[in-house]
């Protein structure tokens, strides 16, 4: 008869506190998903350059709209705390000094992929979805698309969208800025 092993799965409270107490280390790549610490990939010289252009095209066109935060943890819930490679969040005065972004404050995520895309599309939007994101984009280096997802439902994003070079996107809440697939990709 298989033996079922148990898994120990850990709160965003748990994981903060073994980051101050050292357990984790400030160079230690990881996020916390339903409360297993996953590690991240490393950061290819590619996937920079697109998360780079991204900030600037973001931080050009929607200025004070918005924050532009790269890299930085989300709280989706008590379990999970990902590091999207960018978001744009609702303006706060203290700039998210206190908190970590909150699902209600996020305006738009997005995943850039060179080698976890089916990762992030099996495992990261389906998290966003179940916890309201609005919009996620999905950046596939490789591929040369940009997948949106729109209107999470408990079960995945209603609405999917591939694009590729041609194509233009905007965010559905800033719809008088687009951005090119081509200029995302370089």
């Amino acid at each position: 008869m298989p033996i079922q092993l148990e898994k120990r799965l850990f709160t965003v409270e748990e994981y903060h506190l073994m980051a101050e107490t050292g357990i984790l280390k400030e160079d230690d790549r990881l996020e916390l998903l339903r409360g297993e610490l996953v590690k991240m990939s490393p950061i290819g010289t590619r996937h920079a350059a697109c998360v780079n252009r991204l900030l600037r095209l973001f931080s050009q066109r929607v200025g004070d709209m918005a924050i532009v935060a790269v890299q930085n943890p989300i709280r989706l819930n008590d379990n999970s705390e990902p590091q999207p490679d960018l978001a744009v969040l609702q303006p706060r005065a203290d700039f998210y000094a206190t908190a970590h972004p909150q699902p209600g404050e996020i305006l738009l995520l997005i995943e850039v992929a060179d080698t976890t895309a089916d990762f992030d599309r099996d495992v990261k939007i389906p998290l966003y979805a179940q916890n309201q994101i609005t919009e996620v984009w999905l950046v596939d280096i490789t591929a040369q698309t940009l997948a949106v997802f729109r209107e999470p439902t408990p079960t995945g994003y209603r609405y999917q969208q591939q694009l590729t070079m041609g194509d233009k996107v905007a965010m559905a809440v800033f719809p008088d800025v687009e951005i090119g697939v081509a200029e995302v990709m370089g």
